[in-house]
């Protein structure tokens, strides 16, 4: 799985941070959401980010887990006191062989 073979130092270069929860986005939901609370820990820390973001510690850990339910409001909001920001791009077409 991607989240264990990541280093907390590396995860403070905002790029990395950047590359590494795109790859954790394409994986699926739950591997996004603990890849987040990893960036989140080594970029700031939960406590810090909740005062930041003026969301409860105990409900952004639950946010930021396996199971957990977060808005796109919250997640836009913890992207943003990250210095990220979430984007899009067209999937790439698939070459049919004629």
């Amino acid at each position: 799985m991607i989240i264990t073979n990541v280093f907390f130092k590396d995860l403070k270069d905002i790029k990395y941070a950047a590359g590494y929860l795109t790859a954790a986005f394409e994986e699926g939901e739950d591997v996004f959401l603990l890849a987040l609370r990893n960036v989140v820990q080594a970029q700031t820390g939960v406590a810090s980010l909740a005062k930041k973001t003026k969301l409860n510690r105990e409900n952004l850990y639950a946010m930021l887990s396996e199971k957990g339910n977060p808005r796109l409001k919250s997640i836009a909001m913890i992207l943003e006191k990250l210095g990220l920001e979430l984007s899009f791009k067209p999937k790439k077409a698939s070459r049919k062989a004629a």
